[in-house]
């Protein structure tokens, strides 16, 4: 664009100008010519200028005051040339802007216009200064102009004076209120800002907040990851709709280097999220590391849809990316062993007492692995070294109940027919058979996938349950009674006319004394003929299908519940007090 101006009003203005209007040869009748390619703003700026030398009034805004201001340091515009000159007063009108949140947004944005010579000014320290004073303060208890609250007005269209209204409150600005104007942001001019603000001390939950904000306004494939499908459609090659995979790539890897710390402030969800989308864009090593640290840090707080992630490698064995999780869970297992370390007997006791604050994310992880392994086990391509290393992680006192792990064996050996009979027994060793519940067993009991050994360890456990069980419902019968009549274990003496109750209440616990001893000789001869039948099914490798059946599973809790005439025979007369004889049979039964 050409400028055709007088040099009076200009050299009065600028030393830039009368500089070169000097070097330039003077030849008479004819103008002279001057070529200004690197101002900054360009053509804009220098007619503001250039109305500026001669004193015509110009407007100034957020959207033109960088270029200006940059425009008069570079035409050397001082104090020195006039007073009042352009560069005092793009400086005035400046430090208006930086009080306003919007107006020093704005400003922020028009600096990539001018490049360098906007920083070399300081106006992008500054404006990045201003904004992180703001967001890192209370908008409330400072009353700051931000987003949506220039120009108020009341629900009624009347204008609100100086913000203030006699009917109506202000609407509450929440912590968040300031993420949405700063992802505007070039990420350069964004990083800056995260800096500022974390060097301030804002809070890591808000840095996190406002990195997971800009994220998934900037990379559009964070938000397209909520199938399976979806992802192999990605991973197929196909074309991003706005930013290229590069600009992706690189600006996920400086969103992760940014990330906060401190656990758990970034939520595992988007955390997955970034390791899926990194794993798209073939991002970097160290990026996919730091990644699968910061979820392993925190895998307790994961979901089993999230873990879920499909094997996009250039050799894609199996359905989902086993190897990525057994690194998570590796990680999860080193920081769980080091942050225990100083109290191993806290560790050790909590396998006994389990849901301790220690057990706590050690138990949520150990039924996430089962869910997971359960999930993963269909897959024909899944070998049974990488099944068993994942699972063989979770130490045995972190599950209360082996039934999740069962289940995932379950699948696994259904899916892998073909497995021989010391791989079963390697792939079994996983699980605790004593840790069953009654519905495990009796499923791991009818189960024709499991070998011979399991199935006789289930059986035997459950032998070892019964017998608890009987023990126990004497033990608590026998208590009862003794606690109904506590005159027995006093030895308090009896008049005479007690005498005759007595002699009829020994008769009805002679009696049922005598039911009681008939019946667990009855249980005696059958847990025998279990064994006797466990031995034989050992010798002869019968079908499985029969055993529960020969073996009476069935009718186990039948001989622990008395007859309803049964308990009429065995319960004394209510006018007669009982002696201690039918205590010492039971206690005699239990022993």
């Amino acid at each position: 664009m050409s400028f055709h101006l007088h040099k009076f009003p200009l050299l009065s203005k600028s030393g830039f100008l009368e500089k070169l209007i000097e070097q330039l040869p003077s030849e008479d009748g004819s103008g002279r010519v001057l070529k200004l390619h690197d101002i900054p703003g360009g053509a804009k700026a220098f007619e503001l200028v250039a109305k500026f030398c001669y004193d015509v009034k110009i407007e100034l805004t957020s959207l033109n005051i960088v270029s200006l201001r940059c425009a008069a340091e570079y035409l050397q515009m001082t104090e020195d040339y006039g007073e009042g000159n352009l560069i005092s007063q793009t400086e005035v009108f400046l430090n208006e802007v930086f009080g306003n949140w919007t107006d020093t947004v704005k400003a922020l944005e028009t600096c990539e216009e001018v490049g360098a010579y906007a920083e070399e000014v300081h106006i992008v320290s500054r404006c990045i200064d201003s904004l992180a004073v703001k967001a890192c303060a209370d908008p409330q208890l400072f009353n700051w102009p931000v987003k949506g609250q220039e120009n108020a007005q009341s629900p009624n269209g009347t204008v609100l004076w100086n913000g203030i209204s006699s009917t109506t409150k202000p609407q509450p600005t929440g912590e968040d209120w300031w993420y949405e104007d700063v992802s505007f942001l070039r990420f350069p001019l964004y990083k800056l800002f995260i800096l500022s603000v974390e060097a301030k001390g804002l809070k890591a939950e808000n840095i996190a907040a406002s990195l997971i904000h800009y994220a998934k306004k900037n990379i559009p494939l964070i938000n397209n990851q909520s199938s399976f499908n979806d992802m192999n459609h990605v991973g197929s090659g196909a074309t991003i709709s706005t930013n290229s995979e590069v600009d992706q790539r690189v600006l996920l890897e400086e969103i992760v280097g940014l990330l906060p710390s401190v656990k758990g402030v970034t939520t595992t969800n988007f955390l997955i999220g970034l390791l899926r989308t990194a794993m798209i864009l073939h991002a970097s090593p160290s990026c996919r590391e730091i990644l699968e640290k910061k979820i392993g840090s925190q895998l307790d707080q994961a979901l089993l849809v999230d873990l879920l992630i499909p094997n996009m490698g250039y050799t894609v064995e199996t359905l989902y990316d086993i190897d990525c999780i057994q690194r998570i869970l590796d990680h999860f297992m080193y920081i769980y062993h080091a942050t225990t370390a100083s109290s191993p007997c806290i560790v050790e006791e909590g396998q006994l007492v389990g849901g301790t604050d220690t057990l706590t994310p050690l138990t949520m992880v150990a039924s996430l692995v089962d869910g997971y392994l359960a999930e993963v086990a269909p897959d024909v391509n899944l070998k049974l070294p990488k099944f068993h290393s994942l699972a063989a992680v979770i130490p045995d006192y972190a599950r209360s109940m082996d039934d999740g792990i069962y289940h995932a064996v379950d699948v696994y050996l259904k899916a892998h027919p073909w497995l021989s009979d010391s791989e079963r027994e390697q792939l079994c060793r996983l699980m605790n058979c004593q840790k069953l519940s009654l519905e495990a067993s009796t499923h791991a009991a009818q189960n024709e996938r499991l070998p011979l050994r399991v199935i006789v360890q289930v059986l035997f456990f459950e032998q070892l349950r019964l017998r608890t069980s009987i023990s126990g419902w004497f033990f608590v019968s026998d208590n009862l009674e003794n606690s109904q009549h506590p005159s027995r274990n006093l030895g308090l003496p009896k008049n005479d006319c007690s005498r005759p109750m007595e002699s009829s209440a020994q008769d009805g616990e002679q009696g049922g004394g005598k039911d009681v001893k008939e019946r667990v000789s009855e249980l005696e001869r059958e847990c025998v003929g279990m064994k006797m039948e466990l031995e034989k099914l050992v010798k002869a490798k019968k079908s499985w299908s029969l055993l529960p059946k020969k073996l009476g599973f069935r009718r186990k809790s039948q001989p622990c519940i008395p007859k309803a005439d049964d308990v009429k025979e065995q319960t004394p007369s209510a006018s007669a007090p009982q002696n201690n004889e039918s205590g010492d049979v039971g206690h005699g039964v239990v022993e």
